[in-house]
């Protein structure tokens, strides 16, 4: 969960929870309840660091409003400053899908197909 703030058209300051869907060197990808108008600069607010970006995409899917940011220059994120607990390596994921297919013993030859 991160915390998001805008100004709406009005210029008042608006403030929101988001979940971080996904998140690179150059954007993220946001779940809010509320839309949030294209090109409108916000602020992602974090534990350790706070980033500045754009919203290039709003959509509603099933459960929320999925935000797409795109960072501001000079804004980037780093694994160091913030590393998300449910953010998925894939990597790791292949590295973890070779370790099972080793140690996952074959089929006996004797079974008749």
């Amino acid at each position: 969960m991160v915390e998001v703030c805008w100004k709406d058209k009005g210029g008042r300051n608006k403030k929101s929870v988001a979940n971080l869907e996904d998140i690179s060197l150059t954007g993220a990808c946001l779940q809010v309840e509320a839309p949030i108008p294209l090109e409108t600069s916000i602020r992602i607010t974090h534990a350790k660091a706070e980033l500045a970006g754009i919203v290039k995409y709003c959509v509603f899917r099933d459960i929320g409003y999925f935000l797409g940011i795109e960072f501001e220059p000079g804004s980037r994120w780093s694994q160091k400053q913030f590393k998300p607990q449910h953010l998925l390596d894939p990597r790791r994921l292949v590295m973890r899908s070779i370790h099972r297919a080793r140690t996952i013993p074959a089929p006996p030859s004797n079974l008749v197909h």
